[in-house]
């Protein structure tokens, strides 16, 4: 991960906006942006992956980010937010116009895919294909640019 004045400022919003939640895993819920920030190689995407989540899952807004933030974290950010009348492949073939959401959305894909999170629960099979599936085709989408 890459820790400069922003990256830190994204850190401490989205553990603060985070704070309680728990991932379907049932681990502390930053642990996913964190996950996804460590891969990053750059100052930009590093805030964005740290913050792709916030605006839907959290109360933090476009707005609120607008006054922290540089466009060029922003952007990606609005690629990257799901609005939940969208369907899901719809909402993946958007982020195609985005490099850094494209980028972030990749490594996103595959630590949901990564199954090994689920260690100790009881998550069925049928679930966990459902997932496989949808994750499948939204990484093989973004891998065609």
């Amino acid at each position: 991960m890459i820790y400069t004045e922003l990256t830190n400022k994204a850190i401490r919003l989205a553990y603060q906006a985070h704070n309680g939640q728990v991932d379907k895993a049932g681990m502390p819920y930053i642990l996913h942006p964190i996950h996804l920030a460590e891969q990053m190689d750059d100052e930009i995407s590093t805030c964005v992956a740290i913050l792709h989540d916030v605006v839907e899952d959290t109360d933090i807004t476009f707005e609120d980010l607008e006054k922290e933030f540089p466009e060029s974290v922003v952007v990606p950010l609005r690629y990257l937010t799901h609005e939940k009348n969208v369907p899901y492949m719809e909402y993946v073939q958007h982020i195609l116009e985005n490099d850094v959401a494209i980028k972030v959305k990749l490594a996103d894909i595959d630590h949901n895919m990564d199954q090994s999170r689920f260690s100790g629960m009881d998550v069925d099979e049928k679930t966990m294909e459902y997932f496989r599936n949808k994750y499948t085709k939204a990484k093989a989408l973004l891998c065609k640019k």
